[in-house]
């Protein structure tokens, strides 16, 4: 795994978990991975999440959700933002993801939030990823 970009890689894990049709996945933990996890399982992109504590860092177990006919509710994840190049938007350029049916995660100066709700602080940041 790359050590450079931990959301890629955090991302990267959820796409095959759910691609090989997996319940969970482990995922090595952070604060900014665990605030993403908080934000997907609000919006029933996942079906739950705990933290294990491990002595180390941590790790997140997402329990992925799928449905009735097993197809994953995550449907696709991309990373916007990268080390190299940090994508920042105003709260009148956030961006809207498969006309509102997808979301985007940003980090802004309130903390990491969905785009929806940056527009409704008028807030806006760095675009982490998209997800629907």
């Amino acid at each position: 795994m790359s050590k450079t970009d931990p959301i890629a890689d955090y991302l990267t894990c959820i796409r095959n978990a759910t691609r090989a049709n997996h319940a969970k996945v482990d995922i090595p933990a952070s604060r900014l991975k665990r605030e993403i996890t908080k934000i997907l399982q609000e919006e029933a992109y996942i079906r739950n999440h705990i933290f294990i504590e491990d002595g180390k860092q941590g790790v997140i177990r997402i329990y992925l959700k799928y449905d009735d006919d097993n197809h994953s509710v995550i449907s696709g994840l991309k990373r916007i933002s990268t080390p190299g190049y940090r994508h920042y938007v105003t709260k009148r350029s956030i961006p809207r993801v498969f006309n509102n049916l997808g979301i985007s995660i940003l980090t802004t100066s309130q903390g990491i939030m969905t785009g929806q709700e940056a527009k409704r602080r008028g807030v806006g940041g760095e675009i982490l990823c998209l997800i629907w």
